[in-house]
């Protein structure tokens, strides 16, 4: 086979996530920014427990397991139903000036290059069917019903 040939069909057989790279607006690249910012750490149910398996009906449709601190609980929301009626162009806007309670560190997203915001948001359009919304979140004092993680941080020693 000739060499140029040969090369041409090993690129053809890499993973299409090898080929997304830095700069790439695409679904593909969206997924790679969805795993590399940690999204699904807390936003696809089982996502930990599998090994970083993504189960594509679950992919980024929060969880109703709660995180409770000094904040109250909060919940991953599910990123489907919360970008359901948004643009491209308003999902980089929101994207780089929400706020969120803990755990949620909303200023690693603010700090995203914005050709990784746009393929976060083709990849998670393309998810399909947003499903239901996660409960609300709950103030200080206000017993959650679902289970919940305690992230209260501890108590540091006087002196």
């Amino acid at each position: 086979m000739h060499k140029g040939a040969l090369a041409l069909f090993g690129a053809l057989m890499m993973p299409v996530t090898a080929l997304a790279g830095a700069g790439d607006v695409s679904v593909e690249r969206g997924l790679q920014v969805s795993i590399t910012g940690g999204c699904n750490d807390c936003h696809t149910a089982g996502y930990n427990e599998s090994g970083g398996k993504i189960d594509p009906a679950k992919a980024l449709a929060g969880t109703a397991i709660g995180w409770q601190g000094p904040w109250g609980t909060t919940y991953p929301v599910n990123l489907r139903l919360a970008i359901k009626d948004m643009t491209e162009d308003g999902f980089v806007k929101y994207a780089k000036t929400f706020t969120a309670k803990p755990p949620m560190p909303y200023f690693n997203v603010h700090a995203m290059d914005e050709s990784d915001l746009r393929s976060l948001y083709r990849y998670i359009k393309s998810l399909g069917d947003p499903g239901p919304a996660m409960p609300a979140a709950l103030p200080p004092g206000v017993e959650p019903k679902t289970p919940f993680y305690v992230a209260a941080p501890p108590q540091m020693p006087k002196g």
